[in-house]
């Protein structure tokens, strides 16, 4: 019986299609070999289709039965399996090259620069950064995982849900890396004078207590650098069952390096983020705040911007001031002082409910500065 060596096909040929062959012209049934070689039947089946590879052990057994030598059959499957290996290349080949249009719209450029990606230069390499990235094997299986099915769902029109997902993603790699105590909400809410009391030192005092003592409680802050057409504010969702993480967008002026946010919007976005986690966020979702809001989630929104305002300004002592009629920037000092809360957030919900006007008393109010 002849082989003819160095024949390649571009098809994986399993060697059990031309062992079917030999013992076929020998006479000799599929059962009757298993008999032969004192092997089960399914596991020759296996090798018949391919699905179980031909061992040395195998080969040799099979060269006293059928006569075929051990390296013939050796060759075969090695030759197979090569193929297979091939033919899986070249998928993974043509799939990346499909999804290389997609490297602009996760915001391949801005996540290298911030180092959640490597800088790569070919589009196929940037496709195999992205992937590892988002932990997945292809792009298009971003839109089946539940993590980002917020930014896939119901977005609106001049909002990128690829670049909202990138964004989302910052927030789970970082939240993975960050180490806190199991989710309490006891604990959580005992914190929120702590944190309050926060709002009256600056950023580079404040902001190591900060993450200590939201990580006491389990969540994980997260400051994230703003990435084009997300139009998202913060987001709050779940690494598991027992950490939260509370994402906070830092808008700078087009740099990814440099970012700033005026102080009693910091804060008021944090607390309205923070009652989310109280009241709302079950372990399934993910609560994104943007521009436009589902019409499902507007009693949310309401319910969390009434949390955020009621916890910084004390609600009856704010209706008092606000009743007294007199918001001269020393009047506006004083009660701040009386309540324990920044100036600049009695300012900016003043100006929100429209007791003052929106150019007064910004003297009062700070901006925060970061460097991504």
């Amino acid at each position: 019986m002849m082989i003819k060596h160095g024949i390649h096909s571009d098809l994986p040929i399993p060697p059990g299609e031309y062992l079917a062959e030999v013992i076929a012209e020998l006479g000799m049934t599929k059962d009757e070999l298993a008999r032969r070689m004192n092997r089960p039947a399914a596991k020759l089946s296996a090798i018949f289709a391919g699905d179980k590879a031909i061992t040395s052990d195998t080969a040799l057994q099979l060269e006293k039965v059928v006569g075929v030598p051990a390296h013939i059959w050796t060759g075969l499957e090695a030759e197979y399996r090569l193929t297979l290996a091939r033919l899986q290349e070249a998928q993974e080949h043509h799939q990346l090259q499909e999804e290389s249009e997609l490297v602009t719209k996760f915001c391949y450029k801005e996540l290298a620069e911030l180092g959640f990606v490597a800088k790569k230069t070919k589009p196929l390499e940037k496709v195999a950064e992205l992937q590892r990235f988002f932990g997945v094997t292809s792009l298009r299986n971003i839109t089946d995982l539940r993590r980002y099915q917020a930014a896939f769902r119901c977005a609106p029109r001049k909002r990128s849900p690829e670049a909202l997902a990138a964004w989302l993603r910052i927030g789970e790699v970082k939240g993975q890396k960050t180490v806190c105590a199991p989710f309490d909400t006891n604990k959580l809410e005992q914190t929120l004078q702590a944190l309050r009391s926060l709002t009256l030192r600056a950023p580079d005092q404040f902001e190591p207590e900060l993450h200590n003592i939201l990580a006491g409680a389990g969540v994980v802050l997260v400051l994230a650098p703003h990435l084009p057409k997300t139009y998202a504010h913060g987001a709050t969702f779940w690494l598991g069952r027992d950490k939260a993480v509370l994402m906070l967008t830092i808008r700078g002026s087009g740099s990814t390096e440099l970012a700033e946010v005026w102080a009693d919007i910091f804060w008021f976005s944090l607390f309205h983020e923070l009652g989310h986690i109280l009241l709302h966020l079950s372990k399934q979702e993910v609560i994104l705040e943007s521009d436009e809001v589902e019409a499902k989630n507007q009693a949310y929104e309401r319910e969390a911007d009434q949390f955020a305002a009621d916890t910084l300004i004390p609600p009856e002592a704010y209706k008092n001031f606000v009743e007294s009629g007199s918001f001269y920037r020393g009047d506006i000092q004083r009660f701040a002082s009386r309540v324990g809360i920044d100036a600049g957030i009695v300012v900016g919900r003043l100006q929100h409910d429209g007791y003052i006007q929106n150019a007064w008393h910004n003297q009062l109010r700070s901006r925060y500065e970061w460097k991504s």
